[in-house]
């Protein structure tokens, strides 16, 4: 009788332990992402009766639970209506800690504005006039490979691509160009995943057939940078699209002067470049033989949907050469004697763009 009794003493026990511990497991943060949640607290709602909103927006792992601590652990200050943006990486404490010091409705904002076509160096200027964060502290983020595999969790189009060596800067081509409206106070990662969220809203309806695409979302994206870059105006992108594409198949060069650019780390193509350079062995530069039948290692600047659009539907042609004249306006050839052709005859209209040395 003894021992039916001291096994049920035990049992009780475990299972009291086991209450504590799933109790306590229960308070504790529900991810590691820390991503910033926005949601809306009406007027005369509670601690308590939030907890719906709460369970919703992934801040807590339980109702039940929360409302429990909420019992026991009454907060300090009562809840102000308004708009709130919380990390969804706090504990039940941490969590209330925040709430209590109100809605972020009366933080001030500031508006920025990323230009497509412009690339990481530019971001980081953009940044850091904005925020005044510094140079090394962005680049330290982008060098942060556990950073990076936090965004690579999160962002299905992000991918271990962006981690290579040879990158300049690894989340160039993702961060969507637009107008953004920021807490002055945003962290970096803050700044980074809103442009991120954003890029996953514009390629949402076209992550079928990146799926089915012979190549991966991040070689379509580094083709989308070059196109930003080449196509004399919108209309004309899916044909040059399609260029490139028919180079790739056939195992040329995509000859691309912007990529050449770009591996010297010279902005607004301000003068021409030098034989030396357009021969030279890197990982971006397409003029390079050594390239030949290859996408550079990454993207070359941030680009806008235009161009993206056009590298996943590009126009099917025959054409491997083109040209933009000095208006903008795209010629396409399908020989080097008809692109030659066309060279010379732009050059004999005053419509050849030249560059100052």
């Amino acid at each position: 009788m003894k021992k039916v009794f001291l096994i049920i003493i035990i049992v009780l026990l475990l299972i009291c332990f086991s209450c504590v511990g799933l109790f306590s497991f229960m308070l504790t943060s529900p991810s590691k992402e820390g991503k910033n949640v926005d949601f809306t607290i009406e007027r005369g709602k509670t601690y308590s009766n939030i907890a719906g909103v709460l369970k919703e927006k992934g801040l807590i792992r339980n109702e039940l639970v929360y409302k429990v601590y909420i019992k026991l652990n009454a907060p300090t200050k009562g809840l102000e209506a308004g708009d709130y943006s919380i990390k969804n990486n706090l504990s039940v404490k941490e969590l209330i800690s925040e709430l209590e010091k109100g809605t972020t409705s009366h933080a001030k904002t500031i508006t920025v504005k990323f230009l497509e076509g412009k690339n990481m160096r530019s971001v980081i200027k953009t940044i850091n006039s904005s925020f005044g964060y510094s140079e090394e502290d962005i680049l330290n983020k982008l060098k942060d490979t556990s950073y990076l595999d936090t965004l690579i969790k999160d962002y299905w189009f992000l991918t271990d691509s962006i981690k290579n060596k040879n990158i300049y800067y690894s989340l160039e081509g993702y961060l969507f160009p637009d107008t953004y409206e920021f807490y002055e106070n945003a962290s970096i990662d803050d700044i980074f995943r809103k442009m991120l969220s954003n890029m996953e809203k514009k390629l949402e309806g076209y992550k079928e057939s990146v799926d089915k695409s012979k190549y991966s979302i991040h070689e379509m994206i580094t083709l989308a940078s070059i196109i930003e870059l080449e196509a004399g105006n919108a209309s004309d992108r899916k044909g040059v699209a399609g260029v490139f594409y028919n180079r790739l198949k056939s195992g040329w060069s995509l000859g691309s002067d912007v990529t050449t650019y770009y591996a010297e780390k010279i902005d607004n193509f301000s003068r021409d470049l030098k034989r030396s350079e357009l021969n030279n062995c890197n990982s971006y530069n397409t003029r390079s033989s050594c390239m030949a039948g290859r996408l550079p290692v990454g993207p070359i600047c941030n680009p806008g949907i235009e161009s993206i659009i056009a590298t996943i539907t590009p126009t099917n042609h025959k054409y491997y050469y083109f040209v933009a004249d000095k208006n903008g306006k795209t010629y396409f050839n399908e020989t080097d004697s008809g692109h030659t052709s066309t060279v010379s005859k732009l050059k004999r209209e005053g419509l050849w763009i030249n560059y100052e040395n």
